[in-house]
């Protein structure tokens, strides 16, 4: 599952994997992950830039994983801490797309995507799962949504967590992550040729999953 930043790809994801079974895989945590790791070391700065040579350097030091809390809830692990909060702030968001166009931060973490998924029966959603990590996936699915509504969505989020965004910045920071990810050099984000699009800015999160079930199951059948 591919497609735009805040556009519900997660959610679909997770409770597509708790319908079937399946294991649920969040890319978009892990170069979270690594971003974070990027600002705790002094790597990127306040304009985006990152010290690419040291990143570099220090990458096998990071290691990712997931967790479940007790009431079943994915949580992200980096080097043994439990980052969640961490990576879904506004200082991550505004980071993340720079540090995760890098060519070898993504060929490291496509690496360990390919790893996790190797044994099939997942769920996967990020920016490049249909057309890199995983071409020949069984069901592939683009994401959409308009970005004002992305963006409402994304402000929401974050004042339910206590956070006091303020919209227009969470606004241009939906556009800018759109603009990078898709003129990166290395797996812009783009549509498969062979995946379904979803557009779902006016849909409930009821319909879409009723929408991607039956999609499920058409390709499993």
């Amino acid at each position: 599952m591919d497609g735009h930043s805040s556009c519900g790809k997660s959610t679909m994801a997770k409770a597509l994997a708790a319908k079937t079974g399946y294991t649920y895989i969040d890319t978009g945590a892990m170069y979270r992950a690594v971003t974070l790791f990027c600002i705790e070391k002094g790597l990127v700065g306040n304009d985006g830039t990152i010290k690419v040579q040291e990143l570099e350097s220090l990458l096998p030091e990071i290691s990712i994983s997931f967790g479940k809390d007790a009431d079943g809830k994915q949580y992200t692990i980096l080097n043994g801490r439990n980052v969640e909060k961490e990576i879904r702030g506004m200082e991550v968001s505004s980071k993340v797309s720079p540090v995760s166009a890098l060519p070898f931060v993504r060929e490291a973490m496509v690496a360990q995507q390919r790893i996790m998924g190797g044994k099939g029966a997942v769920v996967m959603d990020g920016r490049d799962i249909g057309t890199t990590v995983f071409p020949q996936a069984e069901l592939k699915i683009f994401v959409t949504a308009r970005d004002d509504v992305r963006a409402r969505r994304r402000y929401d989020e974050m004042v339910m967590k206590g956070e006091n965004p303020v919209y227009e910045e969470v606004l241009e920071n939906v556009r800018q992550r759109d603009y990078i990810d898709s003129h990166r050099e290395v797996s812009p984000l783009r549509q498969a040729d062979d995946a379904i699009v979803l557009d779902n800015s006016d849909m409930t999160m009821e319909q879409q999953d009723e929408w991607l079930m039956q999609h499920y199951l058409n390709a499993t059948r």
